[in-house]
């Protein structure tokens, strides 16, 4: 009688349906965006400019169903966007930007972002995962929604826990945030 119960479960659990299996999908970086906002701050903050910068996603993959993200960026790619400024003023910042005094993209040319936990949430996912930039890794969350095959959410770090230091200029009357925003809105292929 038992051999028959045990012959009976195995045989159940063999037309059982398998879970369904993940898969990889690459991230379709031609329909991808991912934008870093950085806000201006200080007494004469009315004299600088906020900044939006244009973050290419060079690669990655997503697997669906969602239980694993990771992308890299080439940081010498990003490009500071601000149609408002003058192309001379745009071309001080970009230097700045990807020179020694922020990104350091001859030392750090790649930002690295892997999923390390990723829980259905309302309307959504919270994922949890390790950037790297600057040289630091450090955890991050996010909360995600999906809508028509584009992952969409935001995110707020501080440059300070990746080891960049905000920049000041006029003696600090005039200063960069520490915190900035990062908007994306990723698809896949």
């Amino acid at each position: 009688m038992n051999h028959l119960i045990t012959l009976l479960a195995c045989t159940v659990l063999a037309l059982a349906p398998a879970p369904a299996a993940t898969q990889p999908r690459h991230i379709d970086v031609e329909h991808s965006r991912l934008t870093i906002h950085v806000f201006k701050s200080g007494l004469f903050a009315f004299a600088a400019d906020n900044h939006v910068i244009n973050v290419p996603i060079a690669g990655g993959e997503i697997d669906d169903p969602l239980t694993s993200v990771s992308f890299t960026v080439q940081s010498a790619h990003m490009t500071v966007l601000d149609p408002q400024m003058s192309p001379d003023k745009r071309a001080d910042v970009q230097a700045r930007m990807i020179g020694p005094d922020v990104l350091d993209t001859g030392k750090y040319p790649e930002i690295a972002f892997k999923s390390t936990s990723i829980t259905a949430a309302s309307g959504g996912w919270d994922v949890s995962g390790a950037l790297t930039l600057h040289g630091v890794t450090r955890p991050i969350q996010v909360h995600v929604t999906e809508t028509s095959g584009h992952y969409r959410g935001s995110a707020s770090l501080k440059q300070t826990d990746f080891g960049i230091r905000p920049i000041t200029i006029a003696g600090g009357t005039v200063k960069v945030k520490d915190t900035v925003q990062i908007d994306f809105d990723i698809a896949t292929l």
